[in-house]
């Protein structure tokens, strides 16, 4: 769990990875489990492995920003979900309000929702570490 002091900071680098890897990145924003970054993947990039950049530079960076985070490691798995240019003020909101938005619905609850709104199946015992 990130404390919010350090959340700022860890959202800013995380845009910068995503920038420095000729990326697009929108916003990045979240709460203390979980982020969420909207992004624009460039036209020959593959998903997993700006995931994999994301987790592996910013928790070696979350290490040395405090002792307390020395055993800090991301979950294994991920969601990436796809939205229409249409949708991209409405995401950048919905980013932008997530404290308030998990004052009542947990990450869980969020994460299952997508594939549920959306008619795509899922096994439960594949999405959480």
């Amino acid at each position: 769990m990130l404390d919010s002091e350090l959340r700022p900071a860890l959202y800013a680098y995380l845009a910068t990875v995503v920038r420095n890897t000729d990326h697009e990145c929108f916003r990045v924003g979240g709460v203390a489990d979980h982020v969420h970054p909207a992004i624009r993947l460039a036209r020959t990039a593959c998903a997993a492995k700006l995931v994999e950049e994301l987790k592996t530079s910013s928790s070696k960076w979350l290490k040395t920003q405090s002792h307390a985070l020395a055993g800090f490691a991301w979950q294994r798995r991920y969601g990436a979900f796809s939205v229409g240019p249409a949708d991209l003020d409405a995401l950048i909101h919905c980013i932008d309000q997530q404290e308030n938005h998990h004052r009542t619905r947990s990450f869980q609850e969020e994460f299952r929702a997508f594939p549920t709104k959306y008619g795509i199946g899922f096994d439960e015992r594949y999405l959480w570490d």
